[in-house]
């Protein structure tokens, strides 16, 4: 599940992963989804996606305005993540050190991650989302690693990963697109359920921008947002139905 807080924060349940995480930008502020059956429950530890302004997340915990999406406890800064090099679009490479923190409250543990990078991914969203746009046009694996410029192994990683849940994805989307759009417009069926998947992700995120008149926000970093970095991970999107809430302007602390 996926939960957006005021201050650009969106967090998600994970499982214990190392803190495999890394760089993006633009995210969201109140909640657009939770899981139905009541509250988060506390404990274990958690991966939030916060916008890409160190020094803002670092005023953000320092004036409390962080908060556990279990207890809503204050979060406190509790070190960093191992540092690592995250790869960008047009050769671009940047050095990322999320932060840790600790709930004040029930003492759950969470990675601050910035959106638009994925979850024990090297590479940013924008950098995966442009080999599976590129997939669902009908592109083979060979063809789409050379228009990212990334080795083959990894590209067709990205595409097995996507493919063995794209019916879910699709899905999960269509879901956001309903819930955001006032007068959604399902896409139609396309060649591939792989494709189908894809094109729900460009529509919700246009409902995205539309409803909160984002300018600066790609239909991937949505994709990141919303999935809380977890778009290729074996764990998301959730099986279980999602309630929707929609909100009056969640994007407006991170454009």
């Amino acid at each position: 599940m996926s939960v957006v807080q005021p201050g650009g924060v969106a967090l998600v349940r994970a499982r214990h992963h190392r803190e495999d995480v890394a760089a993006g930008s633009g995210p969201p502020g109140v909640p657009l989804a939770r899981r139905s059956g009541g509250p988060l429950r506390c404990g274990g530890t958690l991966v939030m996606t916060v916008n890409d302004d160190p020094a803002g997340v670092e005023r953000q915990l320092g004036a409390g305005g962080l908060c556990c999406p279990g207890c809503q406890g204050r979060l406190t800064g509790w070190g960093w993540a191992r540092r690592r090099l995250i790869r960008g679009e047009a050769g671009r490479r940047w050095l990322v050190r999320p932060r840790r923190t600790r709930c004040s409250g029930c003492a759950a543990t969470h990675v601050l991650l910035p959106v638009g990078v994925l979850v024990r991914r090297a590479d940013e969203i924008g950098v995966v989302g442009r080999a599976l746009a590129a997939t669902a046009s009908g592109l083979g694996a060979r063809p789409v690693a050379a228009v990212v410029d990334r080795p083959l192994g990894t590209v067709r990683g990205w595409l097995r990963r996507f493919a063995g849940k794209a019916e879910q994805v699709r899905a999960w989307f269509t879901g956001l697109l309903v819930a955001v759009a006032a007068d959604p417009v399902v896409p139609g069926p396309a060649a591939t359920v792989f494709a189908d998947a894809v094109a729900a992700i460009e529509a919700a995120a246009r409902a995205v921008a539309d409803r909160f008149a984002l300018r600066m926000v790609t239909a991937w970093q949505v994709a990141g947002a919303v999935s809380g970095g977890r778009l290729l991970s074996p764990d998301w999107p959730p099986d279980r139905p999602l309630e929707w809430i929609n909100t009056s302007s969640p994007w407006s602390a991170a454009v």
